[in-house]
């Protein structure tokens, strides 16, 4: 039995004749960019987070990076952010100028809340939190920092739609809740795209200007904006897929509970579950000391894994200026060494499930 990572083309499977209608529309219609069908999926998912505003754009990438422009965060600024995440979040904070101050993570992957005030400089002057793969940051302490310290807060959502803290969800906590919708996201696109969502109405209006080449009315440009607008046809199939994520995600739940449940390895530590907020399972990330072993174990036997993340930001060669070496954050540095995604996809089968739980339990370390 082989079994990809993600197999995109069953989740499509299971709302096909949706998908295609959406399409069709959008096709018929003759308005490709800004029209009525991302004015529709704006508001549905502003409803679904539950925030006054919500502003498509090309990419998650380009959520994080013009949420922080919009914030006015730049040139001899700091931002806080997890030393484990994925470059992207860094990347939005140096894109504008400002210097990315790197925290480590606790046990469930997310930023530390414990290590968060001793990482404050006067220079400080927000805090990205990142809800990584798929389960809530501790959100409260966070929050509680922020407010006592006049932190801008913003939420790097990309791989946590449908995930809550408290009964909230994510991306309703922060001044900007930035969303990535690339295809293998919970709430995927038909190709890039993304958003990011706000109460506040003026910087809401400010993200639909940078988006748009900076401009409220055609030709009048106010701002130094880019072209980072979410088409018409992603809009549409988006909304279809947002009717199904309730269902979507309760599907990788459960594929989730036969890991935690199955899969009994002494080698293998099994990801854990913050208290008080509920897990999406983007990806089911599992550390093992002999993960390179246990990784060509799997590959042997058919199944497909992926290391989210193999090379933490401080130490990737574009951010060789910052003056970051190893050892310098040592539990960010541990999890790339012994990190592994197993399989976790819309439409596993259940003989996929237990072919991976089997062949887990099956590893022996050499």
């Amino acid at each position: 039995m082989k079994i990809d990572l993600a197999v995109l083309g069953r989740q499509f499977e299971l709302y096909q004749e949706e998908y295609e209608a959406a399409a069709l529309r959008v096709l018929r219609s003759g308005w490709y960019v800004l029209g009525p069908e991302v004015e529709a999926f704006e508001k549905a998912f502003s409803a679904y987070v539950g925030r006054k505003y919500c502003i498509g754009v090309g990419s998650g990438l380009d959520a994080l990076t013009l949420s922080v422009r919009a914030l006015g965060i730049g040139a001899g600024d700091e931002v806080i952010v997890p030393a484990n995440t994925y470059i992207a979040t860094v990347l939005a904070i140096t894109a504008n100028g400002a210097t990315p101050v790197f925290v480590e993570p606790d046990d469930c992957f997310t930023l530390d809340a414990a290590r968060i005030e001793a990482a404050i400089t006067p220079k400080t002057r927000a805090i990205m939190v990142v809800h990584l793969y798929g389960q809530a940051a501790q959100m409260d302490a966070i929050c509680r920092i922020a407010k006592a310290h006049g932190l801008r807060l913003v939420e790097d959502c990309a791989q946590s739609h449908g995930a809550k803290f408290g009964g909230t969800m994510t991306g309703a906590f922060g001044d900007a809740g930035c969303f990535s919708f690339y295809p293998t996201k919970n709430l995927g696109a038909f190709g890039d795209a993304g958003a990011v969502v706000t109460d506040d109405e003026e910087l809401a209006g400010t993200l639909r200007m940078l988006r748009n080449y900076g401009s409220e009315k055609k030709y009048y440009n106010k701002l130094v904006g880019v072209n980072s607008r979410l088409d018409e046809l992603q809009a549409a199939l988006l909304r279809t897929k947002l009717s199904h994520l309730k269902e979507l995600n309760a599907e990788r739940e459960r594929i989730a509970a036969a890991y935690l449940s199955g899969i009994q390895n002494p080698a293998i530590r099994l990801p854990k579950q913050r208290e008080n907020a509920n897990h999406v399972w983007h990806q089911f990330v599992i550390e093992t000391e002999d993960r390179d072993g246990f990784q060509q174990y799997l590959a042997d036997h058919d199944i497909q894994t992926v290391i989210h993340y193999p090379i933490p930001p401080h130490l990737a060669e574009c951010y060789q200026y910052l003056g970051c070496k190893e050892g310098d954050f040592p539990i960010t540095e541990h999890m790339a060494k012994t990190v592994l995604s197993l399989p976790m996809f819309n439409g596993m089968k259940e003989e996929e499930v237990r072919y991976v739980i089997e062949t887990v339990n099956g590893y022996e370390k050499a």
